[in-house]
């Protein structure tokens, strides 16, 4: 007979987040670059009477109701930041929609999610306007600004967000509902196919910020001023719009504005001690500051992902501006974070050299999640740090599907998720990424990871960027090559970049050619677009006809 415990049950709800900062950090700043330009400065407690607002504004304007889609296309700012608890707060879904992707991807996802709404920011009013024949679903749109500000659009019967959100009360008690309803919507960047939708409950964001805000993971708390400069639209902001409120930190919105010279200007003006980004983010940012002598004084900690960090950037980072990179791998899937290279007492310990190498990995599983890494028979790899594998994943942050089904059945018979990268794990826990699975080199029936000789060519002071694909050898079956993008002003022969990366890798990894470029294809959320680069150089060693 099973005896029940005696404690309350109270559903997890988003807007227990925003409740929270508001009553027990009322005067914490948010600060936002705004679209229009100027700082704009707020607190938790202001944030949370507007988002209260715009719950009423969506019931009693729009008659929006549980479960419903509301629609953005919007950047890092304070009005984002009220649709993430206005929104799903009173039971709606909220889908962020990412602006970079293609337009017919954008038209795509926002039929699909069956949005009702959408509210955008005066930089995707063009975006809009050209999609708007393909947009019949949308009933309204709403433009993130004044009035002072609203543009000038043939958009039918656009309404400005300023306006209505002042028309409406503050008066409104947040609901208790089922924690499992949905909550936010957030697509794929949908490489291959069409995008796919993961739709997250409010468990699952509460929980994940719960792990994340861990010591053991991002490592924040009340003193930190944390600034996201990854998109609200990747992932929620990789969970920190949730996490700042919950910890009660300063939040720094960048706004639209992801350049060098604002990031730096925001970490000193604002003592940022935290931030996060993708690798191309910080590549401009050093760019920066080598040409201004500039420096990131409060910037203590970043966290870095969406592809692996080069050892040169996390050395860099720490030798020159004293701040300490976590890696962190994660997925949409995984809302985001699945792992992150947080060190353990067995790590510091070791020889200096060896920590580098455990440290420089993409990280260890959090309380939480669970992993798996197996060969094609679904045996599992050696825990040594060697032995390729696929990674499998499941936890109560993991997605168990995809939003109306798109892609079938996409869990195992166990209820684990496959996430396409193919890893070591070493005998400290700590995974590597080596590959995506459709991304893996195999030549003569040898494996050659494309990461790690990126990461080594990355390492080459004349180099910005490098990608590593693997194209048709007569021989060999496939061989690597290496397409560079070298820093402004730099000249860089392949010769040169090829003798640099002797006695560094295997002579059997070395790739048969490098090419100079003067742009690297990148995805909509800044990763190199791989698929490209394979079609561009599929006949690179191909014999002459």
């Amino acid at each position: 007979m099973t005896i029940a415990g005696l404690m309350q049950e109270n559903d997890l709800m988003i807007s227990d987040l925003i409740r929270y900062a508001a009553r027990y950090h009322g005067q914490q700043e948010i600060v936002t670059r705004s679209v229009e330009g100027p700082l704009h400065r707020y607190t938790y407690r202001e944030a949370e009477s507007r988002a209260r607002r715009l719950a009423n504004l969506l019931i009693n304007r729009f008659g929006i109701g549980h479960g419903d889609r509301v629609g953005t296309l919007a950047l890092t700012t304070y009005r984002h930041f009220e649709l993430f608890y206005g929104v799903s707060g009173m039971g709606a879904v909220l889908h962020t929609t990412n602006p970079r992707l293609f337009e017919e991807q954008v038209s795509y996802i926002i039929n699909h999610a069956e949005d009702r709404l959408l509210f955008l920011d005066i930089d995707f009013v063009p975006l809009v306007e050209r999609l708007l024949p393909d947009l019949g679903r949308v009933e309204k749109f709403i433009i993130l600004t004044d009035r002072d500000h609203m543009p000038e659009t043939s958009l039918p019967d656009v309404l400005c967000y300023e306006e209505l959100l002042a028309a409406e009360s503050a008066e409104y008690d947040w609901p208790a509902f089922d924690e499992k309803s949905a909550s936010s919507l957030c697509y794929t960047s949908g490489t291959t196919g069409n995008p796919k939708g993961v739709l997250y409950s409010h468990r699952s964001t509460i929980i994940h910020a719960l792990a994340a805000a861990q010591n053991s993971a991002y490592g924040l708390s009340v003193f930190d001023v944390i600034m996201p400069i990854a998109p609200m639209y990747h992932a929620n902001g990789w969970g920190l719009p949730y996490v700042a409120p919950m910890l009660g930190a300063k939040l720094v919105l960048p706004g639209a504005k992801l350049d060098g010279e604002n990031i730096q200007d925001l970490i000193e003006s604002e003592g940022v001690t935290f931030s996060c980004a993708v690798p191309t983010v910080f590549s401009m940012l050093f760019q920066y500051l080598e040409e201004s002598g500039k420096k990131v004084g409060p910037l203590k900690k970043t966290m870095i992902g969406g592809s692996a960090v080069p050892r040169a950037m996390s050395q860099k980072f720490l030798n020159t501006y004293g701040v300490t990179v976590l890696q962190i791998w994660g997925m949409t899937e995984t809302s985001p974070l699945g792992v992150i290279a947080s060190p353990t007492p067995q790590v510091l310990a070791l020889p200096a050299a060896e920590r580098e190498e455990v440290m420089n990995k993409q990280g260890r599983i959090q309380f939480g999640l669970d992993i798996k890494v197996t060969r094609e028979d679904g045996s599992p790899i050696a825990r040594d740090g060697v032995e390729f594998g696929d990674l499998w994943v499941r936890g109560p942050w993991v997605t168990s599907g995809y939003f109306r089904d798109e892609g079938g059945r996409v869990l195992d018979e166990d209820g684990w998720f496959p996430t396409g990268d193919v890893v070591t794990i070493d005998p400290y826990g700590f995974i590597k990424i080596t590959d995506r699975s459709k991304d893996v080199i195999k030549s003569g029936g040898e494996w050659i990871s494309s990461i790690d000789i990126e990461n080594l060519a990355v390492g080459h002071p004349k180099v910005l960027q490098a990608a590593v694909v693997g194209v048709y050898h007569p021989k060999w079956e496939e061989r690597p090559i290496l397409v560079i993008k070298p820093v402004p002003g730099q000249n860089l022969t392949g010769a040169e970049i090829l003798d640099f990366l002797k006695g560094k890798i295997a002579k059997w990894w070395m790739p048969d050619a490098a090419f100079i470029v003067d742009e690297i294809p990148l995805t909509a959320t800044g990763k190199i677009k791989k698929i490209t680069l394979r079609e561009q150089y599929r006949d690179a060693l191909a014999p002459p006809p």
